[in-house]
């Protein structure tokens, strides 16, 4: 029987579709932890613990984890404008929204991406990696920490002062800012 071949994405896929196998069985014998591993547990339960808390993690396009020679951004949190869907809380519509970021409204939508510049001053980047923002998001809502890779500059429409709201905020930006959440005041 001739196996398929598989691209190197795909090859990765199968890969963590068996390791995710692995901690189901595991879990159903009672010692799996996504914690520290607790001090008995032998070197076989540490290393199906570590896999565990490694496949917990989404994978997404951008993500840093295939083929990227990019450095990942520290992201705060993000939002998706979209046509017919900004995010809730937000006054404009989106065309309007995009107006005011001074970017042209694109059928695919926009990412604001809130992190930090070189200075450390807080800027919100407008980006078109909308797909790999959702891919964050499915992270996040599982408490993952997660970053993108950063972007290319014709994937960048504009950065802009500050941390633009309403977004969700990542793990970090819970931690970092201490808001719990809240919005931006």
């Amino acid at each position: 029987m001739t196996e398929l071949e598989l691209g190197e994405l795909d090859h990765l896929r199968e890969i963590e579709r068996l390791a995710h196998r692995v901690t189901v069985e595991a879990s159903g014998e009672d010692w799996l932890s996504y914690q520290p591993d607790p001090a008995d547990a032998t070197p076989l339960q540490r290393s199906i613990n570590a896999l565990a808390r490694a496949v917990r993690s989404y994978h997404f396009e951008g993500d840093g984890c295939v083929d990227e020679d990019r450095p990942l951004i520290p992201l705060v949190g993000a939002a998706v404008l979209k046509p017919g869907a900004v995010p809730p809380g937000m006054a404009e519509d989106y065309a309007e929204a995009c107006a005011l970021l001074g970017v042209e409204a694109r059928p695919e939508g926009w990412a604001l991406w809130s992190t930090w510049d070189d200075g450390g001053h807080r800027v919100t980047m407008v980006v078109t990696a909308v797909d790999t923002t959702y891919g964050l998001f499915r992270n996040w809502s599982r408490g993952r920490e997660s970053d993108p890779v950063t972007p290319l500059p014709s994937q960048i429409g504009q950065v802009r002062k500050g941390w633009i709201g309403p977004l969700t905020f990542s793990p970090r930006g819970v931690e970092r800012t201490g808001l719990g959440g809240q919005p931006l005041s």
